[in-house]
């Protein structure tokens, strides 16, 4: 039960008495679910935030609550898909002739200017699930589907082995990037920028050490294959996202 006295009922009530005119515009409710949350890990510890009071600030009922998200790191994970919506929305046309390095670093910056309303948030947040390794692995599985979608936006192909090589390492660069740019005040991103330039180069070079790799044991798996093709199969198994399988509702983020 809400206190009459508390912040947020005053608000409320300041709200009411100053007529429909001031309220703003009403989100759809996932996206005011997340926006709340965002609100309240700004202020205060994430682990003092509850599944209430994320329903609270966003005026739903636990019920309405329950059916969009199965968790608060769920949430959480609904900010990543309002983030990829925002630079997926960008116009890239631009880019299409620029060379892959250039078009990757433009999107990723993209990505963090749509991140920098929810700066403030994101600081506390990060410092509150650095120590805790099964919010880290949840959290990479949220990574994985966003920037699946940030490099086909930068036109770079994500599919085989060396694809899926491509896009786990962008989730980890583009980590230590925010790492930088979480503590970078200034408003040219100078170091951010550099940080960006200096991953996505040194990706590159694994990538090419990767490929020249895979060139070079093309024998041995063309080998491998043919013994495999002669073996009876006994099971087949159905190609699935990293989405599919998930107890906890089929969001990786959920786990957190």
């Amino acid at each position: 039960m809400e206190k009459s006295g508390s912040p947020k009922g005053r608000s409320t009530r300041a709200a009411k008495a100053a007529g429909p005119e001031a309220e703003a515009p009403k989100l759809p409710p996932r996206e005011a679910a997340v926006q709340a949350l965002m609100r309240l890990a700004a202020e205060q510890p994430w682990n003092d935030i509850e599944l209430g009071d994320i329903a609270r600030e966003a005026d739903l009922s636990l019920a309405e609550m329950r059916d969009l998200f199965p968790s608060k790191g769920a949430v959480l994970g609904g900010l990543s898909r309002l983030i990829d919506r925002t630079v997926l929305e960008g116009d890239t046309s631009d880019l299409a002739d620029e060379p892959a390095r250039e078009r990757l670093f433009d999107v990723l910056m993209r990505r963090l200017d749509a991140m920098t309303p929810y700066k403030p948030a994101l600081r506390r947040i990060s410092y509150a699930l650095r120590g805790d390794p099964l919010a880290m692995i949840a959290l990479n599985g949220v990574a994985l589907n966003s920037h699946r979608y940030m490099l086909a936006a930068a036109g770079i192909d994500t599919e085989g082995p060396l694809g899926r090589l491509k896009l786990q390492g962008t989730v980890i660069a583009f980590s230590r990037v925010v790492e930088t740019w979480l503590d970078d005040d200034d408003p040219s991103l100078a170091r951010t920028m550099a940080r960006l330039d200096r991953e996505i180069r040194n990706g590159e070079r694994v990538m090419e050490r990767a490929e020249d790799l895979r060139r070079l044991s093309a024998p041995l798996r063309a080998l491998g294959r043919s013994f495999l093709e002669r073996r009876p199969r006994r099971s087949t198994r159905d190609a699935r996202n990293e989405d599919d399988g998930n107890p906890l509702g089929g969001d990786p983020a959920a786990a957190i």
